[in-house]
């Protein structure tokens, strides 16, 4: 009797091995992660994804696409965003890791004139030549999260007399930060604006020069049905008109909507109980702006308007607790009309500064000496 043939299987081969993923695929593919706390989580993968991901290129792009996240008010430090509001979690990580002391600045008594970008701008007040026409302060720019600064030039003699100011002495002196748009995450400006009883003089400041340069305004009395616009863009100003009403008793911010021209107009009583918005066309040569009510937002409480910045509206309402009075921060986002509370505070601050940008996880880290801010 003969065995038994065995069955012989034909021989399976290996399945191909998945295709390799290019770099500029899996930069597209990790692109549409817009979280950052999701996009933390994506480097500890591998190192290739991890060496991608903190690329200072990488981080521009994805920062061109999704917006900075609201993190907290700065006024007494930073006063980071709590729960239930959704950046709660990054902003906790920020005011853990950053550097919002300012103790590794020189001198002492620097206080805070603007924040914007990330960035925190802070002047220092020196003793001063009583002949002097213009009165500026010792500025200085900060990146806290990197704990890095840089001290500005003060502004040359040649250039403030260049103004012609000197027929009637300017001691106020105002500082504040250019929007960056989508300059370089290197590099910004900084505005200061001085005036007399008729005239406006400003100085622009440059990080990519490192000089100051200046613009000079004429400007009318503004009656209290207008209002005075300032163009970044061209450095112009203009007048527009307010909707019919008690302006002194009204708060107003204007701004720019998609359609070229269009604006929009957001009004906020003197009871602080709700917001109106308005739009309408900017007007040309001597035509008035005309108005129409395009929404009533009913506020949480009786507020004030202490800010806009970055597509928000910021209010400050007040609340009493157990005879503990605090500031409640809210923000009302111009495009969806949306309102978030973000934190309270112990203080009640007239000008709070909103702190937009991310976790240190998602700030490259560079090898500039400390000192200076590129």
């Amino acid at each position: 009797m003969s065995p038994p043939r065995r069955r012989i299987l034909p021989r399976l081969e290996a399945p191909p091995p998945p295709p390799v993923l290019s770099e500029d695929l899996l930069e597209d593919i990790l692109l549409r992660i817009a979280s950052p706390a999701d996009l933390a989580r994506a480097t500890a993968v591998c190192r290739s994804f991890r060496r991608l991901i903190t690329n200072p290129s990488f981080l521009r792009r994805h920062r061109s696409l999704y917006p900075p996240l609201l993190l907290g008010i700065f006024c007494d430090g930073i006063q980071p965003a709590a729960a239930p509001h959704p950046n709660a979690p990054a902003a906790r990580s920020l005011a853990n890791h950053a550097g919002f002391s300012f103790d590794y600045l020189p001198g002492e008594s620097w206080q805070l004139c603007d924040v914007r970008d990330g960035r925190v701008l802070l002047e220092r007040l020196l003793e001063h030549d009583e002949d002097s026409v213009v009165f500026s302060p010792e500025l200085a720019v900060c990146d806290p999260v990197h704990r890095r600064f840089r001290l500005l030039p003060p502004i040359p003699q040649d250039l403030i007399a260049h103004v012609q100011v000197q027929g009637n002495k300017a001691r106020y002196f105002e500082a504040f930060l250019v929007p960056s748009g989508h300059q370089e995450e290197t590099s910004f400006k900084v505005i200061g604006r001085t005036h007399c009883e008729e005239k406006l003089a400003v100085f622009i400041f440059s990080s990519d020069s490192n000089l100051w340069s200046h613009g000079c305004f004429y400007c009318k009395i503004i009656w209290r049905d207008k209002l005075l616009k300032l163009d970044m863009n061209r450095m112009e100003f203009s007048t527009v008109d307010l909707p019919p009403g008690d302006n002194d008793e009204r708060e107003v911010v204007i701004v720019e909507e998609g359609e070229e021209g269009r604006l929009g107009l957001f009004v906020l009583p003197r009871d602080g109980a709700s917001v109106y918005y308005f739009t309408g066309m900017e007007s040309k040569g001597e035509e008035e702006n005309e108005w129409l009510v395009e929404n009533t937002i009913l506020l949480p409480r009786n507020c004030n308007i202490v800010g806009a910045f970055e597509g928000y509206i910021f209010l400050q309402g007040v609340q009493e607790d157990q005879g503990r009075v605090a500031a409640v921060c809210f923000s009302l986002e111009i495009k969806t009309l949306k309102i978030e509370r973000i934190n309270s505070i112990d203080i009640l601050f007239v000008h709070n500064h909103p702190y937009f940008g991310y976790p240190p996880f998602m700030s490259p880290r560079r090898t500039e000496v400390v000192g200076f801010l590129s």
